[in-house]
């Protein structure tokens, strides 16, 4: 390696450490209900993208982000996530995979699946979340399928 390219290649990992540790954060807010830290790794432009509520539409900023949380539960009685892993995804990306376990609203069934959300960041925000109930297609989506 030419001495060129090892400061980009700190700067680069350092970069992508951030964009995990941002998403992390947030993340970690939202299970806490600590809004206000939440609110301050998201974009208030910020897309958010749920692909297991069928025709979701895109929700939009802050607003559309607890609206998105609020037409999410709605379908459930409980939920909670365990086993979190974070990963970078790319220079301006990360990925959070997580086991969901919920409670049906109506059926009261308890189920447990394989959940991710796709992280796109710009200048330290999350701008672009993307929701799946399938891991694979998460990883996929976030460029990191093999």
């Amino acid at each position: 390696m030419d001495s060129d390219t090892l400061p980009f290649a700190r700067y680069w990992g350092r970069m992508l450490e951030d964009n995990v540790e941002i998403v992390r954060r947030g993340f970690t807010a939202t299970m806490e209900a600590d809004w206000q830290t939440a609110l301050a790794t998201l974009d208030e432009e910020a897309e958010i993208h749920d692909f297991d509520i069928p025709d979701a539409g895109t929700y939009q900023g802050h607003d559309g982000w607890f609206a998105w949380l609020e037409n999410w539960s709605e379908s459930w009685d409980s939920w909670r996530v365990e086993d979190v892993e974070f990963r970078e995804a790319g220079p301006d990306g990360a990925i959070a995979l997580f086991t969901m376990i919920a409670k049906g609203g109506g059926s009261g069934l308890e189920v447990e699946r394989s959940d991710a959300i796709v992280y796109r960041l710009e200048n330290g925000k999350v701008v672009r979340m993307e929701y799946f109930n399938d891991q694979a297609m998460a990883l996929q989506a976030a460029g990191l399928s093999h």
